[in-house]
C-alpha cells in the first residue's frame, strides 16, 4: 500500500475537539444565520463538542456548516498535533490548535486537489512535478505547531496554486 493510499482525508469529528465551529469566523447571510468571530465557540455547541442542530442545519440557516469538511484536520490537529487535549479545557490552547487547524486544512486541501490531478492523463515531466508536491504534502509524524508554521513560509501552498493553474489546459 503506497503512502497515499494510507493517509484518510476524512472527517472524524468525534475524535476533534469541533475545531471548525470554533476556530472559524461565520458571517450572516446565506450560509450561516448568525456572526460569529473566530476563536469564538459556535452558540450551538454543546460541552461535549457536539452540534446541538447538527440534524437541522440547513433548516435554521447553516448550510455553511452542513457542506464543510476540514479533511481530516481537525481531529490530526486535535489528537496528532495536541495529543487529544483541547481548548476548552486549557482554555490556552485556543490560539494554537486555531493557528494549527488554519495551517494543516490547507495542507490537507492542497494535498486532496494534488491526489486528484493523479486521476489526469498528464506527461511524464509534469507527473514526476505532480509526485514530488504530493511527497512535499504528505503527512508527517513531525507535525507540530511549530513545523506547519515553517511549512506554510516555505511557499509550498503558491507551489501547488501554480502547479494547478498550469493544469488548465489537461483538464
Amino acid at each position: 500500500m503506497t503512502a497515499t493510499a494510507a493517509f484518510d482525508l476524512h472527517a472524524d469529528c468525534a475524535r476533534c475537539a469541533a475545531l471548525c465551529c470554533v476556530a472559524l469566523a461565520f458571517d450572516r447571510g446565506e450560509d450561516f444565520a448568525l456572526d460569529k468571530p473566530a476563536q469564538t465557540p459556535c452558540p450551538h455547541l454543546d460541552a461535549g463538542f457536539a452540534c446541538t442542530i447538527h440534524d437541522t442545519l440547513n433548516a435554521r440557516g447553516f448550510s455553511g456548516c452542513a457542506c464543510y469538511d476540514c479533511l481530516g484536520a481537525g481531529q490530526r490537529v486535535t489528537q496528532d498535533l495536541f495529543g487529544g487535549r483541547d481548548w476548552r479545557s486549557d482554555p490556552a490552547l485556543l490560539g494554537p490548535m486555531s493557528e494549527a487547524f488554519a495551517r494543516l486544512r490547507q495542507v490537507h486541501k492542497d494535498l486532496d486537489l494534488l491526489l486528484a490531478a493523479r486521476a489526469l492523463p498528464l506527461p511524464d515531466a509534469t507527473r514526476a512535478g505532480l509526485d514530488a508536491l504530493i511527497a512535499r504534502h504528505m503527512p508527517t509524524p513531525d507535525w507540530t505547531p511549530e513545523t506547519l508554521a515553517a511549512f506554510a513560509a516555505t511557499g509550498a501552498p503558491a507551489a501547488v496554486s501554480r502547479f494547478l493553474h498550469s493544469l488548465r489546459d489537461q483538464v
